[in-house]
């Protein structure tokens, strides 16, 4: 019961980011969305409780990874929009492969969904085995792969293995 709970606020929080409305009608339906997924997903294995994000440090590593993931989102943006503007500035697009320290399939999906979210950098593959990231990139970083992880994947990755760390500790 607990595990179909945490699906369904789980769930609905995803439905009221992807809708982003107020009105009643939309937000029962997505209720009853929520609790149809939930219990169709319940089956599948543990969740992390939505409620475990209230505890101090984790609220704090989320809400600095939000702010972290934020300006990476702005500041690319502004680079692009100063590309776009003054298209002289030469391009050096291409395809990039920046290793990881991510080791779980869960931290994996995080770091490359999250960086790419950032308009510099789209995750095109994920090799899990030898733990590198596949980008295309819109400026590919210079550098020696150490350097291209930590213009790309790096900051977001460190927060993203405290809040896996901080998880493994609570067990």
């Amino acid at each position: 019961m607990l595990r179909v709970l945490s699906l369904c606020c789980w769930t609905f929080l995803v439905w009221v980011l992807l809708t982003w409305t107020s009105m009643a009608e939309t937000l029962l339906f997505g209720a009853g969305i929520a609790v149809a997924a939930a219990v169709a997903l319940a089956p599948l294995g543990d969740v992390v409780r939505p409620w475990r994000l209230l505890r101090p440090r984790r609220l704090a590593t989320v809400v600095r990874l939000a702010l972290v993931a934020a300006g990476q989102v702005v500041t690319a943006n502004l680079r692009l929009s100063r590309r776009i503007w003054a298209p002289s500035r030469p391009l050096r697009s291409g395809m990039v492969v920046a290793p990881t320290h991510a080791t779980s399939d869960g931290g994996l999906a995080a770091v490359g969904l999250l960086t790419s979210v950032i308009v510099d950098n789209q995750l095109v593959d994920v090799d899990r085995f030898d733990r590198r990231l596949q980008y295309h990139a819109v400026a590919v970083p210079e550098g020696d792969p150490e350097q291209v992880r930590e213009a790309i994947n790096g900051p977001v990755e460190r927060l993203v293995g405290r809040l896996e760390d901080e998880r493994r500790t609570e067990r």
